[in-house]
Formats: structure tokens, C-alpha cells, sequence
């Protein structure tokens, strides 16, 4: 039986959603990989940066904006160690500047993903996927990357349909 691992990247703090700022306890990726835990079997690994982003949205997603020109490689606080057990990835993260948090590529070149599956999610509040699916495919080399799911943060509460219909497109249902 194939394995499921479910790595994200989620910030909680000061959070925009459709047009203002607001400050939640739970990241919306988060909120989301917590309705995948209950439609599937799956470990979870959180992707936590050891130097976090600012819990003031403006200055956070200047960082990241800085990380994302730099090609920077944020060092993160763990690892999950090997991931051979896995078949299959479920990999969620949230849109910054058309893309993932560069702490997702660290995790990915940290890895090989020759054989594995990986199906991307995406929270955002208007962007979409990006080019974060491509990005997936240029980080986790030999990975067979499905077609993601973009989720609007402000709905993200609100997922678990959503998220159960992509998983039975996908097969993990």
C-alpha cells in the first residue's frame, strides 16, 4: 500500500484576507492540512524555518520577497530525515510572489523525490498557483508532480470538499 507524507509550510500571525490584515492563530495551510488529516491516512511534516518570518505581514512578505531574489535557502528547525517510506507527497505551502516560500526549497533539495508523486497545494488570496507547480518540478528532480490545488486563504476553513475531490481525482481516496 502506498505511503502518504504531507509536508507544509504554514504562518500563523498578522494574515491578508481580501483586502485587510488580520491575525490568526493557525496558518490557512495549515487549516488545510488539518482537513487532509481527516479525510486520509498520511504522516505530516511541518517545513518551520529556524529564522521565522515577521508576524507582521508587511515586513514578512518583504523577507520573503528578499528570499526569493537572493535564492536564499532559509535553514529550517528539523528534518524528517529520509523519506523512502514514501509513495506519494502531498506538498502544501502558501503563494508568496508567485511561488512557494523559499523554506520549500530547502526542504525539497534536502530530499530525493526520484519515484515519488507529489501533489502540490497552494493557499493564496488571489494569485493562485503561480508558478509554484513548475518550481516543484525544477526542485524535486525525477518526481512525478500531479496538477495542484490552489485554495483561497480567506476559505481555506472551508477546504475539505474541495480537498476530498482533488485526493479521489488523484487517487488517495
Amino acid at each position: 500500500m502506498a505511503k502518504t507524507l504531507i509536508a507544509f509550510f504554514s504562518r500563523a500571525d498578522e494574515n491578508y484576507f481580501g483586502g485587510a490584515m488580520r491575525y490568526v492563530k493557525t496558518g490557512n495551510t495549515e487549516l488545510v492540512v488539518n482537513q487532509m488529516k481527516e479525510l486520509i491516512d498520511a504522516d505530516t511534516f511541518k517545513i518551520e524555518m529556524k529564522n521565522p518570518y515577521s508576524p507582521v505581514y508587511m515586513t514578512c512578505i518583504e523577507e520573503a520577497k528578499k528570499d526569493l531574489h537572493d535564492n536564499a535557502r532559509p535553514e529550517l528547525t528539523g528534518d524528517i530525515g529520509s523519506i523512502d517510506a514514501y509513495d506519494r507527497i502531498v506538498l502544501a505551502y502558501p503563494n508568496y510572489w508567485g511561488t512557494f516560500p523559499m523554506a520549500v526549497a530547502t526542504f525539497l533539495e534536502a530530499h530525493d523525490f526520484a519515484g515519488k508523486t507529489i501533489l502540490p497545494l497552494c493557499t493564496h488570496e488571489g494569485s493562485g498557483m503561480g508558478k509554484s507547480e513548475s518550481d516543484v518540478k525544477k526542485y524535486a528532480k525525477g518526481a512525478e508532480v500531479k496538477s495542484g490545488l490552489a485554495i483561497t486563504g480567506s476559505t481555506a476553513g472551508d477546504a475539505k470538499a474541495k480537498v476530498s475531490k482533488w485526493f479521489q481525482d488523484n487517487g488517495l481516496l
